[in-house]
């Protein structure tokens, strides 16, 4: 689920899919925030604990009390060809879209046998096998989405995608979920969370 700051206050910003320089970015459960949480489900391994917000920052901002907190950066995409990210750039939307106030972030960990195949193995199963980038764009421009990595850093995690889209689309965001779990590079997949957040009117 490919989808990189402070991320609710960058309006129409479009995912961008040539190299940039890493900017690190903490997501905060936590009492209040931008974002109200509407659910939390653990789809495998263990959960969360329960927050009522979440708080999107850069991750050198000043940090309060929070239920959890999980920090990633932006980077380059790392299985996508140049053909691919030159389509991905033509269609994508940007985050902060005014009709967009419902929200997701989906933690993913995957386990050590994906990690012990070679960049070209997870590359075939990642696209040639799984279709991992097809199906995303299929659902371009309605859904935005931004990818973190978080693997390098030590976190719990090994990468953190954000997704914005407006209420009316949920249903296809789903859609897109349902055929990305169903594929055979979700059975590497160890830990998974999915947050729905809905956004706070200004």
């Amino acid at each position: 689920m490919q989808v990189e700051g402070v991320l609710p206050r960058m309006k129409n910003h479009p995912q961008t899919y040539a190299s940039t320089a890493p900017s690190l970015v903490s997501f905060t459960g936590q009492i209040e925030g931008e974002w109200t949480i509407r659910s939390m489900e653990t789809l495998v391994g263990a959960p969360l604990p329960i927050a009522q917000a979440l708080h999107i920052a850069s991750a050198d901002a000043s940090a309060g009390p929070a239920s959890w907190r999980l920090t990633a950066f932006t980077s380059n995409l790392r299985y996508t060809t140049s053909a691919e990210a030159s389509m991905l750039q033509a269609r994508q939307s940007g985050l902060g879209r005014s009709e967009a106030v419902h929200g997701a972030l989906i933690p993913i960990r995957k386990n050590a046998a994906w990690w012990a195949l070679a960049q070209d193995e997870r590359r075939e199963i990642y696209e040639e096998r799984s279709r991992h980038t097809s199906i995303g764009a299929a659902y371009l421009p309605q859904i935005a989405r931004r990818l973190h990595h978080c693997r390098d850093l030590g976190e719990p995690f090994d990468f953190l995608t954000w997704f914005e889209f407006a209420p009316e689309h949920e249903p296809l965001f789903n859609q897109m979920l349902a055929r990305m779990r169903a594929s055979e590079e979700w059975r590497y997949i160890d830990r998974e969370i999915d947050i729905r957040v809905v956004r706070i009117a200004a």
